[in-house]
């Protein structure tokens, strides 16, 4: 993956596709300037594909333009969240948090945080039945990683005494409409904690605090798989919300990859009954493997 000097990370061998840096808080203002400036960088960009933001989810740029979707939860107050938009399980699971000891705080960019990550990241090698592709993070990669787009982001973190178990990186758009849960993750041996489910609630309230109408959790949906995340943003209010996703073709590889569709992931062409199974071996592998090691 490359950085281009204006914004937006490139992907990609034989194809190259170019995304904004940050696209879910992150839009052009003019995405002509945008095109031009990707047509003049150093690297070659094949296709340009940006979302357009939130609250218009009305294509309004003349693009070859296809739906994609977010888990959008609208935020008025906490308390409406709290009695309203979510079911008992996730409040309750949250008041849990605080009966076992889990304590939410913002926590500065800083060297507290860069360790803390790194505890989290390095608990385990393996989540969800795969490979976990963060585990090994070193304090600069840390510090790398968590470090980018400082004036509007938002770090909170869950702490047991003075160990952190969890966090979040919470990063809004320039125009403080939309925030999006850039990071959340928690250690797996505090999960009776509920440090998760804690920490969503503190995200709501820090989007009511400072007025930040919809607060994303990325994609509610992946291709076309429905699986226990999509329901646990479900329980706590996310909503899918389709909104447009914008391609534009900048040589003759991107105009002929569009025209056959190749700009899609392999992964998303198939089926889910094959996908499924293909899920289900990796998570035995994974379990095997690291049973193994550990047993070792």
């Amino acid at each position: 993956m490359n950085r281009c000097e204006n914004g937006v990370r490139i992907r990609g061998g034989l194809l190259r596709i170019a995304r904004m840096e940050g696209e879910k808080y992150t839009f052009p203002e003019n995405p002509e300037a945008q095109i031009k400036s990707l047509r003049d960088c150093k690297d070659r960009v094949d296709i340009f594909t940006f979302l357009q933001g939130l609250p218009d989810v009305t294509p309004r740029y003349p693009y070859e333009v296809e739906m994609d979707n977010l888990a959008v939860l609208p935020v008025s107050t906490f308390d409406n969240w709290w009695n309203n938009q979510i079911r008992s399980y996730p409040r309750n699971r949250a008041r849990q948090a605080g009966k076992r000891g889990v304590v939410l705080r913002e926590v500065p960019f800083g060297d507290e945080l860069i360790r803390g990550i790194c505890g989290v990241y390095n608990e385990t090698p393996v989540r969800q039945g795969k490979r976990f592709p963060y585990y090994g993070m070193t304090y600069e990669k840390a510090r790398e990683y968590a470090g980018t787009f400082l004036d509007r982001s938002v770090f909170v973190g869950a702490f047991v005494d003075e160990t952190m178990i969890g966090f979040i990186k919470l990063s809004m758009d320039e125009s403080r409409t939309q925030a999006c849960l850039v990071h959340i993750l928690s250690m797996v041996q505090h999960k009776e904690k509920a440090p998760t489910n804690a920490l969503i609630a503190e995200a709501v309230r820090a989007c009511a605090e400072r007025k930040v109408s919809y607060l994303i959790y990325e994609n509610f949906n992946y291709g076309k798989k429905e699986d226990s995340l999509s329901h646990f943003k479900e329980v706590n209010g996310f909503e899918r919300v389709d909104i447009p996703r914008y391609y534009v073709p900048l040589t003759s590889l991107g105009r002929m990859a569009l025209r056959l569709g190749l700009h899609h992931r392999m992964a998303d062409r198939v089926p889910e009954s094959v996908a499924e199974k293909l899920r289900d071996l990796r998570r035995a592998y994974y379990e095997r493997r690291f049973k193994a090691a550990t047993e070792s």
